[in-house]
């Protein structure tokens, strides 16, 4: 089993030595290839329990079947915010450990928990109440994501090889993607109206993925490492948060990111609209389809694109986000439902998600080159720090909003979206070439 596993991590790294080491200890040479695949299958899971319980898509169509379709504006700012603002301290706690991939299993198992609890909201609560069991429960699942995301980076950096991290993150969102499709297919086929069962079962099943990639990545051998650095980190991020007053690239660059927030807080009322006309799974099924693809048709475009200029990528990213927010919005106001047989809003969603990719894609770009060494780790801590926070403002306005119109709600983020192209024409050129 060991000699399978390691040629086919050979033909994968496409070397004769399926052990070459840079940058890691030498003891963890000898099992880079188990844990090379440890580490591909838990992130394989992992994203398609993502897909399962997206905010984007089926927590906001679960939201409306139960009734509950006020708070569907927390769904995203929740999810969010709830993995960004805490990571200051999540890291500083981390960092005195010298193995770390006991946060990542936890974290993964308090992801199960959380969805697990989603599960019995839809199947023993009603209305409002099961909704804002949802929201509590995705509260929970978003801050051990957080465990999660700093855990991965540490334990990655220790037990793979700098020339071999790029294709564990390539290779994952392959096979994600592709699983992605084909449990869509599967699981929405046939079905008509989804019943409280059918969802319940959907969160189960996540949980049960995310309960298989905890307990796989338990199995990755991590050797100690440093643990000097951590007790100050959330001190040292707070100084850091005078960027925003002294440096006026960062600061434009942040102004410019929260009103991108459009692209992504526009998709769930999207998927609400859509619910109005057709509230089949297999209309369910079409939006998640759409979002998994979106994402991997545009990612190598967008990515070449950004290497020229991500300002540029910003640019377009949030032009077409907002213009096609501000068409869904002011045709569902003026027109109301009906629109297209169905597929207007699906397709709309599809767009929307290739915008979003380029905004993400281009703003994550646009903070590397902006700056290097410790100042991009301030940046990043800053940045996601107030993101984080301007997330939760922005999702209490949309939800005061959302009680009198989701396509007024769809309107106002689409001029968002106009503003923040404005800003982003403004920014400064960090790209080279």
């Amino acid at each position: 089993m060991e000699r399978s596993v390691d040629r086919l991590y050979s033909l994968i790294a496409n070397e004769e030595d399926a052990r070459v080491c840079k940058d890691i200890p030498a003891e963890a040479c000898n099992v880079v290839p188990r844990n090379f695949f440890l580490i591909l299958t838990a992130n394989v899971l992992t994203k398609l329990g993502d897909l399962l319980i997206s905010p984007k898509t089926v927590l906001a169509w679960l939201m409306s079947a139960i009734g509950a379709p006020a708070l569907v504006a927390w769904l995203v700012p929740i999810r969010e915010s709830g993995s960004m603002v805490p990571q200051m301290m999540i890291a500083a706690w981390v960092r005195r450990k010298p193995v770390r991939k006991w946060f990542w299993t936890i974290g993964s198992f308090g992801q199960a928990i959380s969805v697990a609890a989603m599960a019995a909201c839809v199947w023993f609560l009603e209305g409002y109440t099961a909704g804002a069991g949802i929201v509590a429960a995705l509260v929970v699942f978003s801050l051990s994501r957080g465990f999660c995301s700093v855990a991965m980076k540490d334990v990655q950096g220790k037990c793979i090889p700098k020339t071999r991290r790029g294709r564990l993150s390539g290779l994952a969102a392959t096979i994600g993607g592709t699983a992605t499709v084909l449990l869509t297919i599967v699981l929405f086929r046939d079905q008509g109206d989804p019943t409280l069962a059918f969802y319940s079962l959907l969160l189960l099943l996540a949980a049960a993925l995310w309960v298989i990639a905890g307990a796989l990545f338990a199995g990755v051998e991590e050797h100690e490492g440093e643990t000097g650095g951590g007790g100050n980190a959330l001190t040292e991020a707070f100084k850091s948060l005078s960027l925003l007053r002294d440096d006026a690239l960062f600061r434009n660059f942040v102004i410019t990111r929260a009103l991108l927030l459009c692209s992504a807080l526009a998709s769930p009322y999207f998927v609400v609209l859509a619910q109005k006309e057709s509230d089949t799974g297999l209309m369910l099924g079409v939006f998640l389809l759409a979002s998994s693809l979106a994402s991997s048709v545009s990612a190598s475009f967008w990515g070449w694109m950004a290497d020229t200029s991500s300002r540029r990528v910003m640019i377009r990213g949030a032009a077409i986000a907002s213009a096609v927010c501000l068409s869904v919005g002011l045709t569902a106001m003026f027109v109301g439902t009906g629109v297209g047989n169905g597929w207007f809003y699906p397709l709309a969603f599809f767009i929307l998600s290739i915008a979003h990719a380029g905004v993400r894609l281009g703003r994550k770009t646009y903070l590397v080159d902006m700056a290097g060494g410790n100042k991009r780790t301030d940046y990043t801590a800053v940045s996601n720090t107030v993101i984080g926070f301007l997330l939760l403002a922005t999702g209490g306005l949309t939800a005061l909003l959302s009680l009198i119109s989701n396509s007024a709600v769809i309107v106002v983020l689409g001029l968002m979206g106009l503003a923040g192209t404005l800003s982003a024409i403004r920014l400064k050129e960090v790209t080279g070439g």
